[in-house]
């Protein structure tokens, strides 16, 4: 059974009919380029009678076309054709747009109308991504002359050529290419010009035409210098003491033919001979005709493409030297092989332990694509993690895979994107970007760890990349493997639905695994110890074996040095002016950061409230766990891997290669450090606090919590040493903990899922998440609740025997309420078909989150938003919590602050009783122990 991910419906009722080359399809559904436009819908137009879109030359999905959008002229991309003829009228497609090809490829074109309907995106920005940057920008009006007549004589106007200066003949002198408009020689205005241009097509003596400018980032080409005839023979003669005829060369000519000498068939980058013997020489010999001069295109390659003899690592195979598939594995990769031959889509979850040989199975399944003549296209979730699975697929397959992730460089991306779109390239690795690249056919589609957040898009448009790969591999006729060590609760939940094959790797290809201990943080704390390692972690750090080339890593999900800065003599607390959330410290480079805006601020020497000197940090981030282990053990090599490290250019790539060939012994990360880093060496794994993720106010925070603590202890033991995971946490029996502790989650995925099955969760329901951001906070809110009381109407309305498609929760502040000075409020749509509820895209200044990755920013709010719907408040955490939640009387700045600074400080340390003063409360408030709320 197919999974039905993408439910969209055309209010016109009429599906679009897929492009058959001469087929009469007069009605075009095009992907609009203009502000404004409505998200999920695209706007249809008629080709008129008798254009060139009918006949011999069809328009195609994928072509670009001007049309116009109320009263502007605008390009549009088609992204299907129909032959009926929609209720409304429809407009003409004013022009063709020319371009070498469609645009877009038509499956990417079929695509982007899927994801623009699903997510209620606007489809031309759908289009963009999809696109190089730049691409879609500009267009500009061509002239050029017509195609010869049957003698071979193109036509000319009598008397034109010398008209206006002679106008026309530029435009024979550039043959088919053209000559833009704009650049024509004139003498009269730009209407009198085109006057007579459209004089001249009429009597066909010339062509007009738009085309898209090409965009900045153009092809890099190269001069390279290569020995002709004559000058090998004139090595030789040199080689031999001999002379040459004519002039004598100068002292750099001569080295210019000796570099060029020791190997006389290899072509050399004239820049590099011109940098180190003259421009003058290299010019000089090719006039002698010693060397000859060729241009080719030189591709820009991102430096984490290159290879790892290139950046200095070794090479490691994802299968070690004389080992075999196990029958698991090769059961896996038989079924996608059938697949992929029979070009069948399925969708498969393959869950596979941390080293049960995962990437080897996505190795044999990529070359079973390769020989069947098709592409492949596989997903990860960061960076980091793309370089060490193109090593292994250049070492096992010998192929050089495409790269796409956001952080290329323009020219970087454009040239992959050539790659991939000419077919040089037939696999192609990279983020969620990379599910939108212009595959050509493509026989396989892998998602590695499937689970992770990061495939959720966070601005428009919000997709999620692995239900779009698994809409691309039903439009195309792929099988889809989703790999994951801790599968995501809702891929789980669609394998009870039969929408996904589930597949296991019970054995481990490597290793014996990690043998895992919890330490109590309340116990570290009554013991004096206030720094972030516990004793147990430190003893195991001092006890590695170095000479052997034992490794450790240590997992802290934050950033930074000090999670907040407060005054303790007032409690002022240093916070971001526009999200109005806790400044972090960062003590590499002594500022304060905002984690959710990335504003700074200088650190401030004395309390700007009351001016005391008597500063403190509290809490602390990867910053602080990496000075604290060169302090306390100096002896050991530190390295550091979070979003700090990553945003500087293939500094994430340095870091992962250091710690692999062994010139780290302890790396430092963020959750980027547990997923893809296959290091035999490592025998011990420090979670320094997983308490951090789990008190989040979000109904996925125990799953979260879960994976990021399976797949950091998953690091250790994968290889012939015996591993070592320390958990610190302050709840050591929370279910999630005591999953991964005991290496047995099989209640707690049964609680979850049962959960998400009770409420309605995905996938056993659908999410919708609302938006309103305006810059006066009433003005928000009123908007948000008059929105609110009218999709509460259309629910009622819509309510079949009493039960309505979905219910709606809110409105109530985002978790972070006010970011770039707009206040934000929420609603949630949930239910079984809240598209019905909200019909379509609200405009702004709504945006919509369809299939929302975490309702992080709603839950919290609930329990003191004086406007909130549902007055029972459940955490399903913590049985104790389950209380009646009520309402606030006086709502104010003030009390807004104290709650939300309580959330993060009980959420940094639970269980630890703190005064209002330090967790930054700068008004009097009244807390009070509800009934059965426990300690």
């Amino acid at each position: 059974m197919e999974p039905i991910l993408f439910a969209a419906s055309r209010s016109d009722g009429v599906d679009p009919v897929p492009v058959v080359p001469g087929t009469d399809a007069r009605f075009l559904e095009v992907a609009v380029d203009a502000v404004g436009a409505p998200g999920g819908r695209t706007f249809t137009y008629h080709v008129p009678e008798g254009d060139a879109g009918k006949g011999s030359d069809p328009v195609r999905p994928g072509e670009g076309v001007l049309v116009e959008y109320g009263r502007r002229r605008v390009v549009g991309v088609v992204l299907a054709l129909r032959t009926e003829p929609p209720a409304r009228e429809t407009k003409p497609v004013l022009a063709r747009i020319r371009a070498d090809g469609p645009i877009l490829p038509e499956l990417q074109a079929r695509l982007a109308q899927r994801v623009a309907e699903h997510y209620l995106a606007p489809a031309a920005m759908v289009v963009r991504q999809m696109l190089p940057p730049g691409l879609l920008e500009r267009i500009e009006l061509v002239v050029r002359p017509p195609p010869p007549g049957p003698d071979g004589v193109a036509r000319r106007v009598k008397g034109e050529d010398r008209g206006e200066g002679g106008w026309l003949d530029p435009v024979h002198a550039a043959g088919g290419s053209g000559v833009p408009v704009d650049e024509l020689p004139r003498t009269t205005s730009r209407a009198a010009l085109m006057r007579r241009l459209r004089s001249a097509e009429a009597s066909g003596a010339v062509v007009l035409e738009w085309r898209l400018r090409p965009p900045g980032a153009q092809p890099r080409s190269e001069r390279l210098a290569r020995l002709t005839d004559a000058g090998r023979a004139a090595v030789s003669a040199l080689a031999q003491g001999g002379k040459l005829p004519g002039r004598p060369l100068g002292r750099r000519q001569l080295g210019l033919l000796d570099v060029l000498g020791r190997d006389p068939t290899e072509a050399v980058p004239a820049a590099e001979l011109a940098a180190g013997h003259g421009a003058g020489a290299v010019s000089g010999l090719a006039r002698r005709g010693l060397i000859s001069l060729e241009t080719r295109v030189r591709p820009r390659r991102p430096p984490e493409s290159l290879g790892p003899a290139a950046r200095g690592v070794d090479t490691r195979s994802s299968l070690p030297s004389g080992a075999r598939l196990s029958p698991d594995q090769r059961a896996v990769v038989a079924r996608v092989t059938r697949l992929i031959e029979g070009r069948e889509h399925t969708g498969l979850l393959l869950e596979g332990a941390t080293a049960s040989g995962k990437t080897a199975v996505y190795e044999a399944i990529v070359a079973a694509a390769l020989a069947a003549g098709r592409s492949a296209l596989l997903l990860v979730p960061e960076i980091a993690l793309a370089v060490p699975l193109l090593d292994r697929l250049r070492h096992g397959l010998g192929v050089e895979p495409a790269l796409l992730h956001s952080a290329l460089s323009e020219g970087e991306r454009a040239d992959e994107w050539r790659r991939a779109r000419s077919g040089e390239a037939r696999v192609i690795v990279g983020t969620r970007i990379a599910v939108l690249a212009p595959v050509g056919d493509p026989g396989v589609i892998i998602v590695d760890e499937e689970q992770d957040p990061a495939y959720k898009s966070d601005r428009t448009p919000r997709y999620q990349a692995r239900d779009v790969a698994l809409e691309l591999g039903r439009l195309c006729g792929a099988p889809v493997l989703l790999g994951s060590a801790t599968p995501d609760m809702v891929s789980l939940g669609r394998v009870q639905l039969g929408q996904l094959e589930h597949h296991r790797l019970t054995d481990r290809a490597a290793g014996a695994g990690a043998r895992v201990e919890v330490i109590d943080l309340r116990q570290e704390l009554a013991g004096g110890n206030r720094g972030l390692l516990a004793g147990a972690l430190v003893d195991a750090l001092r006890a590695l074996d170095r000479g052997a080339g034992e490794r450790a890593i240590l997992v802290l999900n934050r950033r930074g040095s000090a999670s907040v800065v407060l005054c303790r003599d007032c409690g002022y607390v240093q916070v971001c002016p526009e999200c109005q959330r806790p400044l972090v410290f960062h003590a590499a480079v002594m500022a304060l950061r905002c984690h959710h805006c990335g504003a700074a601020a200088p650190v401030a020497r004395r309390c700007p409230a009351c001016a005391s000197p008597r500063i403190r940090y509290l809490g602390g981030g990867t910053e602080r766990v990496e000075r604290e282990v060169r302090i306390r053990l100096p002896d050991l090599r530190v390295g550091r891997l979070d979003r700090d490290v990553t945003e500087r250019r293939a500094a994430a790539v340095r870091v992962v290669d250091d710690f692999t060939d062994g010139r780290l012994d302890v790396l430092v990360g963020t959750s980027l450090v547990t997923k893809g880093l296959d290091v035999p060496e490592v025998t011990l794994v420090g979670v320094v606090s997983a308490d951090i993720a789990l008190n989040l106010p979000d109904e996925r925070a125990a799953e979260r919590t879960y994976q990021l603590l399976a797949q950091a202890v998953g690091r250790a033991g994968r290889g012939e040493r015996a591993g070592r995971a320390i958990i610190q946490s302050y709840q050591p029996d929370h279910p999630a903990i005591r999953a991964v502790a005991r290496s047995d989650a099989s209640d707690f995925i049964g609680s979850e899922l049962a959960a998400r099955r009770a409420f309605g969760a995905p996938p056993f329901g659908r999410v919708i998440k609302l938006t309103v951001a305006l810059e006066d906070r009433a003005a928000a809110q009123a908007q948000a609740s008059e929105f609110a009381a009218r999709l509460r109407d259309r629910a009622d309305g819509a309510a079949v025997d009493g039960v309505p498609p979905a219910i709606v929760l809110g409105p109530v502040p985002a978790y972070i309420a006010r970011r770039a000075g707009r206040w934000r409020f929420h609603l949630i749509l949930r239910g079984t078909d809240p598209r019905a509820v909200l019909e379509g895209d609200p405009g702004a200044p709504w945006s919509v989150d369809v299939d929302p990755e975490t309702v992080l920013s709603a839950i919290p709010a609930l329990a003191y938003s004086r406007v909130m719907s549902i007055r029972p408040i459940v955490t399903l955490g913590d049985p104790r919590l389950r209380l009646p939640g009520e309402r606030v009387k006086r709502f104010d700045k003030e009390l807004h602050r104290l709650l939300d600074d309580m959330i993060d400080t009980m959420r940094d340390a639970p269980g630890v009783g703190l005064a209002a003063q330090q967790v930054g409360a700068g008004a009097p408030g009244l807390c009070r122990r509800g009934r059965g709320a426990g300690p």
